[in-house]
């Protein structure tokens, strides 16, 4: 005998052949209760219970849940994390964004999104968070892993090409809106920014994501100009939802990302998570006394539904089975991210040759660091994927050169590493940074950050809040501090870098080992920019590996030895001195950004970076030649909304191994004379394309005036008489090619 459908799979049903969504949400909603209205609006789960589940594992294998109604098979919104796989269950460990940021390829990020909204949903989760488009202005950001790089554009388009593969399967959470970009105060931190840096350098990319079809944003931490993100009624209803349309869920961060639940509800965030907490103890009393009307609850709670209905109508027919989980397809996808994130920026002659691509008659080499046998994927917070394989870098190099003698020292010794080093063709020097020296911080201080705390209900003397009352005061020496495993008890803290160098140890190891082997390669495990400067002209290679996924080894290996050829470029730039970031205090409770960060910031001070932005070698040589611009008639004529401009350049591979070309166009508007408040050269297009051994053929860059426009006025104007483009391989290229348009006054 077949099921019977539930109320909410008709209206499904009804919507896929065709009936208008809105009546169709109309007609599902007017069956609710004013009590299943309100449960739409916060997380399922009694807030100690919830706690309780975080600290004893459950979530790594359950989606949490916000508003099931199963009397109408209303499913709810069912969330996991997930930007460098899924988080719950055993799933596929892909490279962290940075990492993903790094390929600049756009076709790349899409089939991740696909491949982790497909391992989501046979999680039975509906909602992914796997979108961090957050902007690190500082390298020393602890959660930079988790977004893929310092600039808007690359930003927007990486997290739209994500949402897109996402939503094939899920619905696609975009995080965290807005400015979230300080780690260990997050908790407390008010940022201060002023119209034009909000809206010209840390919204864009939201809005890209927006106009890409996102179905769910979750709001930050932070306060915005004095005015928690949850709470924002300028970010949520004026920018989010007037400015931009978004019709999508808007969703808290979890536990501390609100503070006010009726506050909340008329800046028009959607849903508290993960738990009952401040909505499930004020809104229905607010009711009762007229502070709050049941027609802003209405609003919400339709608006989820739509949102719930919207999606299951679209998505893919056919249901994933557990068996996509890390599959074949997706380890072989996961493998070739990571191959192609390395990025290659230094590779000098020793002996008459570059130190790389090892030979293939490789007989010994040395591999040393403490990272060189660690599986390392990332920290150990939200983004965590407990994987079924991680390959070490020193697995995968054994692996790579079956014939060669591996001498090993994976450790800080630096007599063991001069041991190894001394005795081998090359050696290979693997530092950088763990959870331990950067990521998500999970322990609010009771000292600074008792205003967050002080959101936890009272302990209601269910033996679920008994519990975990004691725990924390267990695993903090009694303070209530402690974090635990997959929940919240032994993780490490993480939180943002002390330093943005490498650490004194890992220095004195470089410079030892390079002193016993004059072919030395260093590779940096990182999220964000390190500076070299103390070192780097000590080796005669170096690379980024990043937290690379569950191949990491094997990916590194593959380029040492030239089965791949380093393809990643820069999605940083990468400064020479502290004096050229931002200023960075981690633990203040204020701060003030400004739309000088990055690339942009070096530009503005007129200094070399060591590498710039979009920076990458390869073993083999392109060359760019007879660019073209071409201006389509919507954009000639004014219309910049609707407007196209496109560059056209010859690429050629002029050496003799296949690879992949980045493209990289950067604008530089013409005021007359050029303005303090505006960067003059930005980001404005780029394309990854692969070639054959010294093969060539037109590439055609998509331009995005967005970037070029500057805040006025309460909107944006292109106002420059002239815009000249930078045709050419990173931000600075000394073989850029120029081309220009003329450009009239036009606003959006």
């Amino acid at each position: 005998m077949a099921r019977e459908t539930t109320e909410f799979e008709d209206a499904v049903k009804h919507v896929k052949n065709g009936r208008d969504l809105s009546a169709t949400t109309s007609e599902l909603f007017s069956k609710l209760s004013e009590d299943e209205k309100l449960a739409l609006l916060q997380g399922d789960m009694p807030f100690w219970q919830g706690l309780l589940n975080l600290y004893t594992g459950v979530y790594a294998t359950t989606p949490y849940v916000h508003g099931e109604i199963k009397r109408l098979g209303i499913l709810g919104v069912r969330y996991c994390d997930g930007p460098r796989g899924v988080n719950i269950h055993r799933a596929t460990a892909f490279p962290c964004s940075m990492a993903r940021g790094a390929t600049w390829d756009l076709e790349l990020e899409m089939a991740v999104g696909r491949a982790i909204g497909l391992e989501a949903r046979a999680c039975d989760a509906n909602m992914v968070g796997s979108a961090c488009i957050n902007l690190p202005r500082h390298p020393a950001w602890g959660r930079a892993q988790e977004t893929y790089g310092e600039d808007p554009l690359l930003l927007g388009e990486f997290g739209a090409a994500h949402v897109r593969g996402l939503q094939e399967n899920v619905m696609g959470c975009v995080k965290h809106f807005a400015l979230n970009s300080m780690e260990t105060s997050r908790f407390r931190v008010d940022v201060e920014v002023d119209d034009a840096a909000l809206h010209e350098a840390f919204l864009p990319h939201f809005r890209k994501c927006v106009d890409a079809g996102a179905l769910a944003i979750m709001t930050a931490y932070n306060s915005v100009n004095g005015e928690w993100a949850g709470e924002s009624r300028q970010l949520i209803r004026d920018i989010l939802r007037d400015r931009w349309g978004f019709g999508g869920i808007t969703i808290s961060d979890w536990l501390f990302g609100l503070r006010d639940g009726v506050k909340s509800v008329a800046a028009g965030l959607d849903i508290e998570a993960p738990f009952r907490n401040r909505r499930h103890a004020t809104l229905q009393p607010a009711l009762s006394s007229g502070r709050l009307r049941i027609g802003d609850v209405d609003r919400i709670a339709a608006r989820i539904l739509r949102t719930q209905l919207a999606h299951y109508a679209a998505r893919d027919e056919a249901q994933p089975s557990r068996d996509v989980l890390f599959s074949e397809e997706h380890r072989s996808l996961a493998r070739r991210v990571a191959e192609r994130s390395i990025i290659l920026l230094k590779n000098d002659n020793v002996d008459g040759r570059p130190v790389l691509p090892l030979p293939t008659d490789l007989s010994s080499i040395a591999v040393v660091g403490r990272l060189a046998d660690t599986p390392l994927t990332g920290d150990r917070a939200s983004s965590w994927v407990d994987c079924p394989e991680i390959t070490t870098p020193l697995a995968g190099i054994r692996a790579e050169f079956p014939s060669a003698e591996v001498h090993v020292s994976a450790s800080d010794s630096e007599e063991e590493a001069v041991r190894a080093a001394s005795g081998a063709q090359f050696a290979v020097v693997i530092v950088g940074y763990d959870g331990f020296d950067e990521g998500e911080f999970l322990r609010p201080s009771r000292e600074k950050d008792f205003e967050a705390l002080s959101l936890f209900p009272p302990p209601d003397g269910t033996p679920a809040s008994d519990m975990v009352q004691a725990a924390r005061s267990q695993a903090s020496g009694g303070e209530g501090e402690g974090e635990g495993e997959r929940g919240l008890a032994s993780r490490p803290t993480g939180g943002d870098r002390a330093s943005v160098r490498l650490r004194p140890r890992d220095v004195r190891l470089i410079r030892a080992v390079s002193a016993a082997n004059p072919r030395t390669v260093v590779s940096i495990i990182t999220a964000g920019a390190v500076i070299t400067e103390e070192w780097r002209h000590l080796v005669p290679g170096l690379l980024v590996s990043w937290y690379n996924g569950w191949a990491n080894g094997p990916a590194l290996a593959a380029v040492l030895s030239g089965a791949s050829n380093p393809s990643g470029r820069l999605p940083w730039s990468m400064p020479r001195s502290e004096a050229h970031l931002p200023p960075f205090e981690a633990d203040t409770g204020r701060i003030v950004y400004d739309k000088w960060f990055g690339q942009r910031l070096l530009d503005r001070m007129g200094v070399r970076a060591a590498y710039p932005l979009g920076y990458g070698l390869s073993y083999t040589q392109f060359e760019l030649d007879d660019a073209r611009v071409f201006v389509h008639s919507t954009a000639a004529s004014g219309d910049v909304s609707g407007g196209r401009v496109e560059i056209d350049v010859l690429v050629r591979n002029t050496g003799l191994k296949e690879g992949w070309a980045v493209v990289q166009v950067y604008g530089r508007p013409d005021f007359g004379p050029i303005p303090q408040d505006f960067p003059n050269h930005v980001l404005v297009g780029f394309k990854a394309e692969h070639f054959r051994a010294q093969s060539s053929r037109r590439v055609v860059v998509s331009i995005d005036l967005q970037p070029l426009m500057r805040w006025r006025d309460g909107g944006f104007v292109l106002d420059a008489k002239r815009v000249v483009y930078g045709v050419g391989q990173h931000a600075g290229d000394p073989k850029t090619l120029t081309v220009s348009t003329d450009k009239p006054t036009a606003k959006i």
